[in-house]
């Protein structure tokens, strides 16, 4: 094909592929994706791991009370006074379920200890303020919920501090207390678990275990979780809650019955630090133990750029979760209105009494803008001037300034009804309509200087030609070198997505392009639109939208097919793709301002960009939220849920395939290749438009550019 003259006016500087900017970008929300898998680790209600021996831990520690001062140098532990109750709530704060039990524990005039996730005092800290404001105690819960004891030592730490920031940033408050996530009473302590309450103590911690559990994260009922929570005889008890991890009604109730029910009983209500003083004043000990301290201006800031990143990390995945939905709603649309006006389209041009009209007999121009095309130029002027339509066939094969010998080559072949005219390089659309002008027929058919026509393809194309209201008719283009998987994975690309959908778009009267390789037109709607013009780089986009615009129709015949070579590397179909994507948002932008037009001009370009935008652009920029969810769920959420759900979307696009290739009367054989398409191809996909339109935002210029050509078989010796 030509190839298209860079004038003064658009001989800026064409922007490099913005790869730093594409893997800055996937890096940015690969870090949010994994800001937000960290801040959402899952969880399971509190349990205790299997007993690892209690050979290491003191026994006046596996005796002793659930409050631990332990760490290298000293272990001490305490029990609280008798008839002295400590309500501690775990996994919290909770937006629905921590006011609930604030509320009660209001209404009581009781104090509680709530032992906090730093995650979830980052995602409300609302709540985590309230806490302070009511003069509650907070406690370090970790922030992510792991099982301690499983982790290395630095992954412990950071469990601390960040949760620490989080108060910081949040109440600004820190901490000295601590429970470890899956703790249970302290003669459960083994040496799998010594070594962490040894090292929390080195940093200063006080650790919180307790004395009942009310086990209402099992949900067991109210009257169960009541006699769960309740102390034996008149002993003093640190007892366990949870004020969030789920539906806590039940705790709820519980709670505002266990309250008085204590209180009737002599018992005081008391938080974790005021019990361990009351416990040294018992034991005669001359210190009183703090539960926390201000936190420095330095941890308060680190501490927001903590809770910034989760929450923008939430937000993010917040919105890629509506993203995920939109998708889906829009590729279950196309798939839904493609089978529906496809169908229609197949059926009502197979029935029996179907036609264009009289059968077309005018002759035919075909125009072949050549530019450094030796390689498939014989091949492609043989399969046209032996076409078999009876109305005659010229082909004026148009040479731009090749330097390749390409005119020598059609001159060589000897062809009568071949004209070969040589001009200056000007430009694929200066050479279409220097053919255009020095054709001798109405009728003109316009070829890519690579493709080969099937024998009856001239034919069949210009039958449509029988309504006087058809002003352009788009051919079928099949791939030719199929051979390979990247020429395979384009051959399906070509039934589904290009074949497929000028069905939907014919029948809807909104056809936006009139491919390149195989096109028919009437010079009387050609001289109307204004030809062929250089303003983008998709010229068969542009000319087909003015055409529509004009109000005529344009239609696409199914049966006439030609056979082009597809590019055979990644690197060459980049290019392409690229420049088909950047020229279809240039033509795009061009006939915007039509949208507001009257009568046909408006109601087709209302259509055409509507479709075109929402399918064309829309889609191919938002379906890679598909991919990076289904990563992200296989690593951090539901595997299984995951999987399928990537499932059903591949068998709605095998299911897609499926129509199209039998409605193109091609082999489902290749088929075999569309899930390994998913993982390479798509993706390369959404980075074209991904690149073409932040090439288009930032106002660079892409010029043509050549793609390699190796030449076609004949069509005779070639299989669908």
């Amino acid at each position: 094909m030509a190839e298209p003259a860079i004038t003064a006016r658009r001989r800026r500087a064409v922007p490099p592929p913005r790869w730093v900017l594409l893997v800055m970008l996937l890096a940015v929300l690969a870090g949010v994706l994994l800001v937000n898998a960290y801040a959402n680790a899952s969880f399971t209600p509190d349990h205790q791991h299997s007993n690892q021996g209690q050979r290491e831990v003191p026994t006046s520690v596996v005796n002793g009370g659930p409050i631990i001062s332990a760490n290298s140098e000293q272990v001490r532990s305490y029990r609280l006074p008798d008839r002295t109750i400590a309500l501690t709530f775990d996994d919290g704060p909770d937006p629905v379920w921590t006011p609930e039990v604030l509320r009660v524990l209001d209404a009581h005039q009781v104090k509680g200890t709530f032992f906090v996730l730093g995650s979830q005092v980052a995602r409300h800290p609302d709540m985590a303020r309230n806490l302070v404001e009511g003069s509650h105690e907070l406690g370090v819960h970790t922030f992510t919920h792991p099982d301690l004891a499983e982790l290395s030592g630095w992954r412990r730490d950071l469990e601390y501090a960040q949760t620490q920031l989080a108060l910081a940033a949040v109440t600004g408050v820190r901490t000295s207390l601590v429970r470890f996530p899956y703790s249970s009473h302290a003669d459960a302590i083994d040496d799998q678990d010594w070594p962490v309450l040894i090292a929390a103590g080195d940093l200063g911690y006080l650790t919180v275990l307790n004395d009942t559990d009310s086990q209402d994260w099992a949900l067991p009922g109210v009257d169960r979780i009541i006699e769960n929570a309740t102390p034996d005889g008149a002993s003093g008890a640190i007892t366990l809650w949870h004020d969030a991890g789920g539906d806590r009604a039940q705790t709820v109730a519980a709670l505002d019955r266990f309250i008085p029910m204590m209180k009737e009983r002599g018992y005081r209500f008391v938080t974790a630090t005021e019990g361990l003083n009351l416990a040294f004043a018992a034991a005669g000990v001359d210190h009183r133990a703090e539960s926390g301290a201000a936190a420095t201006a330095g941890d308060r800031w680190r501490g927001r750029m903590l809770v910034w990143a989760v929450r923008g990390a939430d937000h993010v995945l917040s919105v890629f979760g509506i993203l995920f939905v939109l998708v889906g709603v829009l590729t279950l649309g196309r798939t839904a209105v493609l089978f529906l006006l496809a169908g229609r389209h197949a059926r009502r041009r197979r029935a029996r009494d179907w036609t264009w009209g009289p059968p077309v007999t005018a002759p035919v121009s075909v125009i072949v803008p050549a530019y450094n095309e030796k390689e498939g130029i014989a091949a492609a002027v043989r399969s046209l001037a032996g076409g078999d339509y009876s109305g005659g066939i010229e082909v004026v094969v148009v040479d731009d300034g090749s330097t390749d010998g390409t005119a020598d080559i059609v001159d060589a072949l000897r062809l009568p009804n071949v004209r070969v005219v040589r001009k200056p390089n000007g430009g694929k659309p200066s050479a279409l309509n220097t053919g255009v002008a020095l054709a001798r027929h109405d009728l003109i058919v316009m070829v890519d200087g690579d493709t080969v026509f099937e024998p009856d393809a001239v034919r069949r194309l210009v039958q449509p030609f029988a309504d006087p209201q058809v002003g352009a008719v788009a051919g079928n283009v099949k791939v030719g070198n199929r051979r390979s998987l990247i020429a395979k994975w384009q051959h399906i690309e070509y039934v589904i997505g290009f074949n497929l959908d000028r069905r939907l778009y014919e029948t809807l009267r909104c056809m936006p392009t009139v491919p390149g390789a195989i096109g028919g037109f009437r010079r009387q709607a050609l001289r109307y639109a204004g030809g062929m013009t250089d303003d983008t780089l998709a010229e068969d986009t542009d000319v087909t939208m003015a055409l529509g615009r004009a109000g005529w129709k344009v239609v696409y015949e199914e049966t006439a097919r030609a056979w082009t070579e597809a590019p055979t590397s990644i690197g060459q179909l980049w290019k392409q793709r690229y420049r088909w994507s950047y020229g279809t948002m240039q033509a795009m932008w061009k006939h915007r301002r039509s949208v507001f037009d009257r009568g046909a001009s408006g109601r087709f370009t209302r259509r055409c960009l509507f479709f075109l935008s929402l399918f064309g652009v829309l889609l191919p920029l938002l379906a890679p939220v598909i991919d990076l969810l289904a990563l992200y769920g296989l690593f951090f959420l539901d595997r299984t849920a995951t999987a399928l759900a990537w499932l059903v979307m591949l068998g709605v696009q095998l299911v897609t395939a499926v129509v199209a290739f039998r409605l193109d009367r091609e082999k489902l054989g290749v088929l075999w290749v569309l899930p390994l398409q998913q993982f390479v191809y798509r993706q390369l996909m959404y980075l074209v438009m991904i690149q073409a339109v932040v090439t288009a935002l930032t106002g660079g210029r892409l010029g043509w550019q050549k793609l390699r050509r190796t030449g076609l078989e004949p069509v005779a010796s070639r299989t669908g």
